[in-house]
C-alpha cells in the first residue's frame, strides 16, 4: 500500500518536532498505522534548502503554504501556523480540495471550528485537533472516545503552562507577578506580548473546545468568561496558603440544571487536591463523569515533542480511517452533528454559584468588620473563615481576608459594591473564586 503523503504548514517549534518524530519513529508509526507516513511537502519562512529541518530532507520545501494546500499529491495537511488568519483560509481550502486536516491551533478551532467541521462533514474529510488542548495530553481522545459512555458533569483544568509557572514561582519563592513574568519571557514560556497567556484567552480557547466535547454544544468562545492573573499579589498567594488553599488559573465548565458554566479565572483550590499540586509549566485536566467518577489527566502542555506526540497521533488516526465510510467515523466534536444540543445555554457569569475569597484594605477601627458582615448578611452571604492582621505602628488600614460559602455571582457583585462604598474601605476589593472539586 502506498505511503500517506503529509504536507506541513509551519516549521517552527511544533512543526519541526512533528517532522522529527515522524522521521525518527517511522517504523513504529508504520506498524501502528498500517502503512507508511512521510512528509513530502513543507512550508515555512526562512527555510534553507541546503540545510533542511530534521525530517524534511526528502520533502518539497517552500515559503508558500498555498502550494502545499493545492498540491494534488498531499493527502493530509497539517496546519501548525497558529492564529486565525491565514490558518482559517488554508484549512478551508484544504478541505475544499478533499484533503484531511490535522491542526494544533486552539484559537482556530475555538473561533471557527463550527464552520470548519461543517465544511469537513460536507466534503467527507476529517479534521483532527488533539494537540489543540493541553499539548501532549490525549484529553480530546479521552473525552471523545474513552469516556463516551459517561454523562460528563464537569471539567476543571490547568491548561496554560505559562500562568501555572508564574503562580508556582509566586507561591514557592514569594516573588511578585511582574518579576516572574519577566523570567517566563526570558525562558521562552511567555511571548513578548503575554496577554493570551496571563489574561486567560489561551485557556478560554481550550476550555471552549473541552466544553463542546463534554456536553455536545456548539463551540462558543465568545460566551466564555475570562479573567487573568495579573492582579494577584504574593500576599494573596500567602493568604490562600494560610487558609489551606492554592491559587491556580483554572478553566471550569460544568453542566447545571439551567445551562453550562464556561469560565476561566484565578481559583482557590484545597491544597490536598491532586490538581492543586500540579506545578511549573505542567498541565492537568480533571474530568468528572457520572459512571467513571473523577479522572485526572496530567502531562506537558507545550513543547516541540510533547505537542508533536499529539499531532502525529492524529496523523495516524486519519491514516487508519482513510478508507472508512465517512458516516462511520468518530464525530469531530464527540456527538453526531445532527444530535448537537441547542437548548443548553452558556450561563452568564452573574448566574454562576461559587464560594469566594475576598481581600480588602480596611480601616483599623471598631465597627468596620460589623459593617462588612452586615452587608454580606443582608445579601444572604455567609462567611466560612477570615484573617485579620494587626496593623504596624502608624498604619491606618489593615488587610482583611474573608472566605465565603457558595453564592450566586450577582449577589456577590452587589455586596462588593456596597462594601467598597464604605468610608472605612480603601480602594477596590480583590475577589477570587473558590472551587472544591469534590468527587
Amino acid at each position: 500500500m502506498n505511503p500517506v503523503n503529509v504536507g506541513l504548514l509551519g516549521l517552527g517549534t511544533v512543526g519541526g518536532g512533528t517532522a522529527l518524530v515522524l522521521s525518527r519513529n517511522a517504523d513504529e508509526i508504520s506498524r501502528r498505522a498500517g502503512r507508511g507516513i512521510q512528509v513530502t511537502h513543507a512550508a515555512g519562512l526562512g527555510i534553507d534548502p541546503a540545510n533542511p529541518p530534521a525530517g524534511t530532507a526528502n520533502a518539497r520545501l517552500t515559503a508558500d503554504a498555498w502550494e502545499v494546500v493545492n498540491d494534488p499529491n498531499v493527502d493530509i495537511v497539517v496546519e501548525l501556523i497558529g492564529g486565525y488568519s491565514p490558518a482559517r483560509e488554508l484549512v478551508l481550502k484544504a478541505i475544499e480540495n478533499g484533503k484531511h486536516v490535522v491542526t494544533a491551533n486552539k484559537a482556530l478551532i475555538a473561533r471557527h471550528g463550527n464552520e470548519i467541521f461543517a465544511a469537513a462533514q460536507a466534503k467527507g474529510v476529517m479534521v483532527a485537533f488533539e494537540a489543540a488542548v493541553a499539548g501532549g495530553i490525549p484529553i480530546i481522545k479521552a473525552l471523545r472516545e474513552g469516556l463516551a459512555a459517561n454523562r460528563i458533569q464537569w471539567i476543571a483544568g490547568i491548561i496554560n503552562g505559562t500562568g501555572n509557572f508564574i503562580l508556582t514561582e509566586m507561591r514557592d519563592k514569594g516573588r511578585e507577578f511582574s518579576d516572574v513574568l519577566a523570567e517566563a519571557q526570558a525562558l521562552g514560556y511567555a511571548e513578548a506580548d503575554p496577554t493570551f497567556d496571563v489574561e486567560g484567552i489561551d485557556a478560554a480557547h481550550k476550555l471552549t473546545i473541552l466544553a463542546s466535547l463534554a456536553f455536545g454544544i456548539e463551540l462558543q468562545f465568545e460566551a466564555c468568561f475570562t479573567e487573568g492573573i495579573s492582579k494577584i499579589t504574593r500576599e494573596d498567594v500567602a493568604y490562600a496558603e494560610e487558609l489551606g488553599y492554592r491559587i491556580k488559573h483554572l478553566g471550569v465548565t460544568r453542566r447545571t440544571a439551567t445551562g453550562i458554566e464556561l469560565r476561566v479565572h484565578p481559583t482557590l483550590i484545597p491544597h490536598r487536591r491532586l490538581i492543586a499540586n500540579v506545578d511549573g509549566v505542567m498541565n492537568a485536566v480533571l474530568v468528572k463523569g457520572d459512571a467513571v467518577g473523577p479522572t485526572l489527566y496530567y502531562g506537558a502542555g507545550a513543547g516541540a515533542e510533547p505537542t508533536a506526540s499529539s499531532v502525529v497521533a492524529d496523523i495516524i488516526d486519519v491514516t487508519r480511517t482513510l478508507t472508512t465510510d465517512p458516516t462511520n467515523r468518530v464525530p469531530h466534536l464527540a456527538f453526531q452533528p445532527n444530535a448537537m444540543s441547542h437548548d443548553l445555554p452558556v450561563l452568564p457569569m452573574s448566574e454562576v454559584e461559587t464560594a469566594y475569597y475576598l481581600r480588602m484594605a480596611a480601616a483599623d477601627k471598631p465597627g468596620v468588620l460589623a459593617d462588612i458582615t452586615r452587608i454580606l448578611g443582608d445579601a444572604q452571604i455567609s462567611i466560612e473563615a477570615f484573617i485579620q492582621k494587626e496593623s504596624p505602628d502608624g498604619v491606618t488600614c489593615v488587610p482583611l481576608v474573608l472566605l465565603t460559602h457558595k453564592v450566586r455571582e450577582a449577589q456577590m457583585d452587589a455586596a462588593i459594591a456596597k462594601i467598597e462604598a464604605l468610608d472605612s474601605i480603601e480602594g477596590h476589593i480583590t475577589r477570587m473564586r473558590v472551587e472544591y472539586l469534590d468527587a
